[in-house]
């Protein structure tokens, strides 16, 4: 009898044990369940905020993908992928120290990502640190080598640098990679190799209602000596108060990088007393990038002087100007000169004057432009003798006929001081070889 209950006792054990094994194995299998239902969630919660911010960039609401990027960053701070996203958004909304500093919180979690390094690069190329993007699509490269968007990034890096031979290799290649790349095919047209040459002639006429009409015809050959190189020599023969005057001259310009370029240059004539006899000039200009979502997209700045010498009279200009380009192609400069004279007998004279021109697209290949001037001179000879101060006005157009021709002409009236009244209109056509 005792035996019997021992007996039914350990069976009463093994049943409870059995049950509690089998009660523990369900809790396992029931929280292993909410475990991946939970990355389940998670996962159809990643999807769906990407396909939210990839809904949004296509409908180009750049502001509304970067909030949601921002709410998945504020559920999720580590999530690299929300990081990405906000650092792209980032730079599209024009705000590229943020972008910046987002890009690099990926790359020291995530430093071999291509993507990254790519986009990185981007906001450096919008900065023109052209250097250091150039570093990190090689790194790119190297880590991934066989990539047509690598390739494109290079090729728009080396086309920013000046290196046109080296990005036409890189487009080639991102071109044999995806045969189909609309932007490799974009970027190798953008450095194909055009006209080395311009020749260029035009005639100018001036119409007085106090003297002779003057004239004068010009014929100009500007040429891409090599990648930084460029001249211009010219020679224009004047019809000026009843005398024939020939002026030759040449300019040689040095491109310094990108962004900065230095011209020299001078001038000789048989002036017969009615231009001068000899000039001498330098020019340098600076060009900035302030991106395309500034209403100023960007600006080049120049200072240059000029020297020239008359029979018996000396003169020096100093003339700044800037040239801002605005939205839709439309760019307007502004110059200053100012004239330092000298004549025999009589103490040195300063003369300033002042010139502003708009110029706007018409058509696909038309361009025109209006212009005013206001100024006091007195350092020419016969067209100018004395001092006078005018008010100038005028407008031209620029007009390309086709690829590697084009046609200018412009028209402007002069009102002085004294009653005198200028008119002038001149005309040039250009073909490119």
């Amino acid at each position: 009898m005792k035996g019997r209950k021992q007996g039914l006792k350990c069976r009463g054990l093994l049943i409870i044990s059995a049950l509690s094994f089998l009660i523990s194995i369900g809790s396992i299998a029931t929280a292993t369940e909410t475990e991946n239902r939970k990355q389940i969630s998670g996962r159809q919660a990643q999807a769906d905020w990407q396909a939210q911010v990839r809904e949004r960039v296509a409908r180009r609401e750049i502001a509304g993908a970067l909030q949601i990027a921002e709410q998945r960053l504020a559920e999720a701070p580590q999530d690299l992928e929300a990081r990405g996203w906000r650092a792209r958004l980032l730079h599209w909304s024009g705000r590229r120290e943020e972008a910046e500093r987002e890009y690099r919180t990926v790359l020291e979690a995530a430093p071999n990502d291509t993507d990254i390094l790519q986009g990185l690069a981007d906001v450096l190329m919008a900065q023109q640190r052209y250097d250091e993007a150039m570093a990190l699509v090689e790194r790119a490269r190297d880590l991934q080598p066989r990539s047509a968007e690598v390739e494109v990034r290079r090729g728009r890096a080396l086309r920013a640098m000046g290196r046109s031979e080296e990005a036409r290799i890189a487009f080639r290649e991102a071109l044999a990679l995806e045969p189909k790349n609309d932007e490799a095919r974009a970027g190798l047209d953008s450095v194909a190799e055009g006209p080395r040459h311009e020749l260029r002639v035009g005639a100018d006429f001036d119409k007085f209602n106090y003297t002779d009409h003057w004239r004068g015809v010009t014929l100009s050959l500007r040429s891409n000596l090599a990648a930084r190189w460029t001249s211009n020599f010219s020679s224009t023969f004047y019809h000026r108060g009843g005398e024939e005057a020939t002026q030759f001259s040449g300019t040689l310009t040095y491109r310094l990088s990108h962004r900065d370029a230095l011209t020299a240059g001078f001038a000789a004539a048989r002036d017969q007393g009615v231009i001068p006899k000899g000039e001498a000039f330098f020019e340098y200009g600076h060009g900035m990038n302030f991106g395309r979502q500034s209403f100023v997209r960007g600006m080049e700045m120049s200072y240059g002087q000029r020297w020239l010498w008359f029979d018996a009279a000396r003169v020096v200009t100093f003339a700044p100007s800037a040239l801002l380009y605005l939205p839709r192609d439309w760019t307007w400069q502004v110059a200053l000169t100012v004239a330092r004279s000298r004549f025999p007998g009589l103490p040195v004279g300063w003369r300033p004057s002042g010139v502003t021109r708009l110029t706007f697209p018409l058509h696909r290949r038309v361009y025109g432009n209006v212009f005013y001037a206001v100024g006091t001179e007195d350092f020419a000879r016969t067209d100018q003798l004395g001092r006078f101060s005018a008010r100038t006005y005028g407008g031209g157009l620029r007009i390309a006929l086709r690829q590697r021709q084009e046609w200018t002409a412009y028209l402007a009236y002069q009102d002085r001081t004294q009653g005198r009244k200028q008119t002038s209109f001149g005309f040039s056509y250009a073909i490119r070889f």
